[in-house]
């Protein structure tokens, strides 16, 4: 029977999560325990030219690792760091001394393939084990998998792993290049499979690269980390495979151990951090996207899943592999820029809405929480109320404003009364057909490129009533975001879940375009805020209404 090594890349693929800040305590317990639980290979971070910072896992020589390493190592365990190739200097690699890492780990795009293997060889000749990563597997034909085979031989490293880079893999596929790899692959090098969970696959592929290496008699490595923490999709568990491997192979693996690393050390990366299988990630994987492509059109546009599948769909089968943003972003902009007549809906509008005082409610959570204030300067002021992309019972609306598909289907669903009576303003990213009780206008003439977060609904919706010669456009609800905080909007389904940095780019991005709607405002319409907001301050006061 083949030897099946497991290889635990928590603290390094986990890195794309936390942006490698585990905590100095945290990356020398779960170094420990994973020493203690017999795990063959424990792969401890990233080999980095940037000086290492306390806390993080991306170190930046080998005696940077040493304060980490088990003072009791287990014979059994190979502690290896990784490089990504191109991006460190291995003069920064002293010499193999025994006291920090055995192995260093080279990752590599298939396009650098051959100068990326003859670079290794510094590795080994340092005194490193050399384990190489072959990224992108699947994109290699078979003439350039045997290629690959037979320069790997010619450099004789421990092992050479597949990837699964866009978790795109099936099992034929990952059997036709296991198969070509083991024919034209030295038997004594090793092969390691690593995979990614976008098709809710790792785990059964995982057991499929066992059966390959028993069937060829090839010693094998897999890839796994602690509840498959790692980027987007995630990795097969460490705690699943280890588990199999005890009962259909004999191993002896402490998953005991391995169950308290979890309680004690990952509960917090639980709790705060996302990864694993989703259907963004799995519309990535069933385009072979990378997942940042996914992330930009889902954290900047919010495009719903449908929408995503047909812009990256609309990529070339080699661009969504790339994530040019630039790219991505005009492609979304041709997919919404549906055109049509809309000038009599405008019309129409104007005379209805022209020097009238205008109420938008935005759904923010002063919306409920300065419930009372909002309704006394309704029953003050009768103003002409227009719900943005967003409708809460609390409220009779005159119209609601819709500029984003996935928040006018939740409107429809869940207060179909209100929605069905109520006069809607579409934008035509939505639809171009004529609604019962609504106006389509043209996406196009609303939104503004030179932001990023461009298409804010609530932006959109006082272009137009500028257009339209409003007398007043007052807000409520239009709370901005608190960096720290996921409680933006009045309802929970709402909840727009970025990083820290996206929410503090996302408040800036609105102030500007504010400012710049002030500066160009042709019409002079007067603006004023009802609640507290993070933007009253980007308004030129002149221009306010103070209550």
């Amino acid at each position: 029977m083949s030897k099946i090594n497991l290889l635990d890349c928590t603290l390094r693929d986990g890195a794309y999560i936390n942006y490698s800040k585990f905590g100095d305590n945290v990356i020398k317990g779960i170094i420990h325990n994973l020493n203690k639980a017999n795990i063959d290979l424990i792969e401890v971070g990233w080999l980095k030219d940037n000086k290492r910072e306390a806390d993080s896992t991306y170190f930046h020589t080998a005696e940077d690792i040493i304060p980490f390493m088990p003072t009791d190592r287990n014979p059994k365990t190979q502690f290896l760091a990784m490089i990504d190739y191109g991006r460190y200097n291995i003069n920064n690699l002293s010499p193999f001394n025994g006291n920090s890492i055995d192995s260093v780990r080279v990752v590599f795009p298939k396009e650098k393939f051959q100068e990326a293997i003859i670079f290794s060889k510094q590795i080994k000749n340092k005194g490193y084990n050399l384990c190489l990563q072959a990224a992108n597997t699947q994109s290699y034909s078979d003439l350039e998998l045997i290629q690959l085979a037979q320069l790997t031989n010619s450099v004789k490293p421990q092992s050479l792993s597949i990837v699964d880079t866009f978790g795109v893999m099936y099992q034929s596929d990952l059997q036709r290049i296991y198969m070509i790899l083991d024919n034209n692959l030295d038997k004594n090098i090793k092969l390691g499979f690593h995979s990614h969970n976008n098709l809710q696959l790792s785990f059964a592929l995982a057991i499929e690269f066992i059966q390959l290496g028993r069937a060829t008699n090839r010693e094998v490595v897999i890839d796994s980390s602690l509840c498959g923490m790692g980027r987007g999709a995630g990795n097969t568990c460490t705690e699943l495979i280890s588990n199999y491997l005890n009962i259909k192979n004999n191993s002896n693996y402490d998953t005991n151990i391995i169950m308290d690393t979890i309680d004690i050390y990952m509960h917090n990366f639980i709790t705060n951090y996302k990864w694993g299988y989703s259907i963004p990630f799995c519309i990535a994987g069933q385009l072979g996207s990378h997942v940042n492509n996914i992330a930009y059109l889902q954290n900047t546009h919010k495009t719903d899943f449908r929408d995503m599948k047909i812009i990256l769909e609309s990529l070339p089968t080699d661009e969504r592999k790339l994530y040019n943003y630039d790219r991505l972003e005009q492609v979304y902009i041709n997919y919404q820029n549906k055109e049509i007549d809309d000038c009599n809906a405008l019309a129409e509008l104007q005379n209805k809405l022209e020097n009238k005082t205008i109420l938008l409610l935005v759904p923010g959570k002063t919306l409920i929480t300065e419930k009372e204030k909002i309704k006394n300067y309704i029953h003050e002021n009768n103003p002409i109320t227009i719900g943005i992309n967003a409708i809460s019972s609390e409220y009779n609306y005159d119209y609601l404003f819709f500029s984003n598909q996935v928040r006018y289907n939740y409107a429809k669903c869940q207060t179909p009364e209100i929605f069905e009576n109520t006069t809607k303003i579409i934008t035509s990213n939505l639809t171009t057909q004529i609604l019962r009780n609504s106006y389509t206008i043209n996406y196009n003439t609303l939104m503004k490129l030179g932001w990023k977060y461009f298409d804010n609904s609530t932006i959109m919706a006082l272009r137009l009533l500028a257009k339209l010669k409003v007398d007043s456009v007052n807000f409520a609800g239009f709370d901005g975001y608190t960096p720290d905080k996921n409680d933006a909007y009045n309802d929970v389904i709402l909840q727009t879940y970025l990083t820290p940095e996206e929410k503090t780019e996302l408040n800036n991005d609105i102030k500007n375009m504010l400012n710049d709607f002030v500066l160009k405002n042709k019409f002079n319409t007067k603006l004023n805020f009802i609640t507290n907001s993070q933007f009253q301050s980007a308004i030129d006061h002149n221009l306010l209404l103070n209550i």
